[in-house]
């Protein structure tokens, strides 16, 4: 599974940075004002920050792999 690049960079960045900081925003404010669920809300954020990962993990093997058999059939017929 190889993503367009403009939805990998996007992905990765709410992976990276986006969901780890709402987790975190959550369950502290949450923790401050008694909101409810704190940790079932973080550990969903979590489930699906770690299910991206794998996604864009898979993809940037998947990115690498073509890339390598590319640049064997390129030398390959130089």
């Amino acid at each position: 599974m190889k993503l367009d690049n403009k939805v990998y960079d996007v992905l990765k960045w709410i992976a990276q940075y986006f969901l780890p900081a709402s987790a975190t925003l959550y369950f502290t404010v949450a923790s401050i004002w008694g909101l409810p669920y704190g940790e079932q809300v973080v550990g969903t954020i979590t489930a699906v920050d770690t299910f991206l990962g794998v996604i864009l993990g898979i993809s940037s093997v998947s990115y690498y792999n073509e890339k390598e058999i590319s640049d064997y059939e390129y030398k390959r017929q130089n």
